[in-house]
């Protein structure tokens, strides 16, 4: 057996939010570890597209929404709690949803956790800084959130959820990890998910109008998912409790980010301008110095390259 494999053989891990983005990619990656990986979605924004290359003997799909009670049976090592829906049109779309499943869905995991000893993984995210006063962003930042505004579901669900974990780790001794995700970007997006790598891509390929919101000086880091599905593994197997951010600190703005869309599709698309959205974070960098010294972990894919790959799977996907 190849020794990747041997990390994970005989062990179990729960991935709620497995048929997401992200978690999809968290699965097949366990897999290739040789764990055993039970996928838990409730397919609101996740899909069975995501994961149905991953069938086999160690991977177990069960449909379930985590506000409700868990159950599974037989012993688990690890959980990772990645179930929320994430993207901006999501935020409108279905607030209630996203403050539920980070209260209640977060204390169902959390609790399955408790009941099985296993580690626990929140995901969090980078949005906890909520349009940010200090630059770059590092861990100690308490950040700077609206409450009442639209993206503010999103926020405090993540802020309350993070306050949720800290306080099992501390009354009930869990074991937990916090990792805070920065714009993370790659293949199985949701083609309308409103975020701008989706957006900027399908738009070039079907030569369409870039829409730039503002004056496209605002600012983002994007981060390859292999690379972020790396840096969750490395977090879980570190002795770290207090959040990490996970992203890439390359910053550049979204005007930028627009010409180089459009110069890898070949597109010869205008670029125009929208008024910029209520509460959007002017600059969002991760200071990943925490995740270098604790983890030995940084992204490693260069951006040309990883967005290529994004944007041969939404020609498959567009076709």
């Amino acid at each position: 057996m190849p020794q990747q494999q041997e990390e994970g053989a005989g062990k179990r891990c729960v991935v709620t939010g497995g048929a997401g983005f992200i978690g999809s990619h968290l699965c097949e990656y366990l897999l290739q570890r040789g764990y055993q990986v039970i996928c838990m979605d409730s397919l609101l924004t996740g899909t069975v597209a995501n994961i149905a290359r991953l069938h086999c003997e160690r991977f177990e799909f069960i449909k379930h929404d985590v506000t409700n009670y868990i159950y599974i049976d037989g012993p688990v090592d690890y959980v990772f709690h990645l179930a929320s829906p994430a993207s901006p049109v999501d935020f409108e779309r279905l607030p209630i949803q996203i403050l539920k499943v980070g209260a209640l869905g977060t204390h169902k995991a959390l609790g399955l956790a408790k009941a099985k000893e296993a580690r626990f993984l929140l995901a969090s995210t980078s949005e906890v800084y909520g349009d940010p006063l200090v630059h770059p962003q590092s861990e100690d930042y308490w950040g700077n959130v609206n409450p009442v505004g639209i993206r503010g579901v999103y926020d405090e669900a993540k802020r309350f959820a993070e306050a949720l974990t800290m306080a099992y780790h501390r009354i009930h001794h869990l074991d937990t990890r916090i990792a805070r995700i920065f714009n993370t970007y790659g293949p199985r997006m949701r083609v309308n998910d409103g975020r701008v790598v989706p957006t900027f891509i399908t738009q070039a390929l079907r030569g369409e109008p870039l829409t730039v919101f503002g004056d496209g000086r605002q600012t983002r880091s994007f981060c390859y998912v292999a690379d972020m599905v790396e840096g969750l593994y490395r977090l879980m197997h570190a002795n770290v409790t207090e959040p990490v951010n996970l992203g890439n600190p390359e910053e550049m703005t979204i005007l930028e980010f627009a010409h180089l869309v459009r110069s890898l599709t070949g597109s010869r698309s205008e670029i125009i301008f929208k008024p910029l959205p209520v509460d959007d974070p002017r600059i969002r960098q991760p200071d990943i110095s925490r995740a270098r010294r604790l983890l030995g972990w940084e992204p490693r894919t260069p951006l040309p390259e990883g967005l290529q790959r994004t944007i041969d799977y939404f020609r498959q996907v567009l076709a």
